[in-house]
């Protein structure tokens, strides 16, 4: 490869049924029989999330084409494992993009027929060996506004605080599969989750129409009535009062249960997440740990 020939990447997203196998069949298919240089990775989400060293090898690029989906998601991924991508770098969309529009973006010579896929291409399709897909939330800081909302209303622990008082993803590894409930609350639709199935969390562009749509959502006390750890926290304490004569913990389990529906409705958070809920014991703690930390730094 020439020193100003740009370096290929080709992302497979195995962990994830997002792009198009057929697009992802006819691209590799013309990468190869272009006989250009490319590398292909297994996932870029997992990349980032481990912080992989590559990712900031592959930065390190002065040229440097990517063929894996949203252009916003991808250039976050890199940022949340510390690789800026130059200015120089393009991104092409497989998520969305025709196989041919995103091949002649990659290999200039490209004639523009139609792509008939190889055969003998072969994609890989392995699955994690944790089973995580993997999910995590991903942080636009173009548009964060740093309200730390998110990590307000996430009770996993996936959010954390740097030094320089900056929200940050600590724990992606926390996170809850197919949960995109932090994002839903995001006022700046700041959070994205790559392999999420809709618009603009999945990192597609931001429309005039999705912000004015999460503008009317504004916060959690729309949904809740305040701060999620002090609702939860209040109707267990209100639960425990109104039937602690009557010894019904079965009453109190349903208000908890009716206050986490009030959350899926909304939120579009999966069962298997609700069900991982800290109990109330634990949330009572988080919720007093976090309120001494604030007044620690006050």
């Amino acid at each position: 490869m020439s020193a100003m020939e740009p370096k290929i990447v080709f992302c497979e997203c195995a962990y994830a049924r997002v792009l198009p196998k057929k697009v992802k069949e006819k691209v590799l298919t013309e990468l190869k029989r272009s006989g250009k240089e490319y590398e292909t990775v297994s996932d870029l989400c997992e990349m980032s999330a481990r912080k992989d060293p590559k990712l900031k090898e592959l930065s390190a690029e002065s040229h440097l084409k990517i063929a894996a989906c949203y252009p916003r998601a991808v250039k976050w991924m890199f940022e949340s494992a510390d690789s800026t991508l130059s200015e120089g770098v393009t991104i092409e969309n497989m998520r969305e993009d025709s196989a041919e529009d995103v091949v002649k973006a990659l290999l200039p010579d490209y004639s523009g027929e139609e792509i008939v896929a190889d055969e003998s291409v072969q994609l890989d399709t392995v699955k994690h060996p944790e089973g995580w897909k993997p999910w995590f939330p991903v942080i636009d800081f173009d548009s964060c506004t740093n309200c730390m909302q998110c990590l307000s209303f996430c009770l996993f622990g996936v959010y954390g605080v740097s030094e320089d008082d900056k929200i940050e993803v600590q724990n992606p590894d926390k996170c809850k599969t197919d949960c995109p409930a932090c994002s839903r609350v995001c006022p700046e639709v700041a959070i994205m989750f790559p392999k999420y199935r809709n618009a603009p969390i999945n990192g597609a562009p931001v429309s005039k129409e999705d912000m004015e749509r999460e503008s009317m959502k504004v916060d959690i006390s729309s949904l809740l009535g305040g701060d999620i750890y002090k609702t939860l926290r209040d109707r267990n304490i209100r639960s425990k009062s109104r039937f602690s004569k009557e010894r019904d913990d079965d009453k109190a389990l349903k208000e908890r249960m009716r206050c986490l529906r009030e959350l899926k409705e909304n939120l579009d958070i999966p069962d298997s997440a609700l069900m991982s809920l800290p109990s109330m014991s634990e949330i009572e703690a988080t919720f007093e740990s976090k309120k001494q930390e604030n007044n620690d730094s006050q």
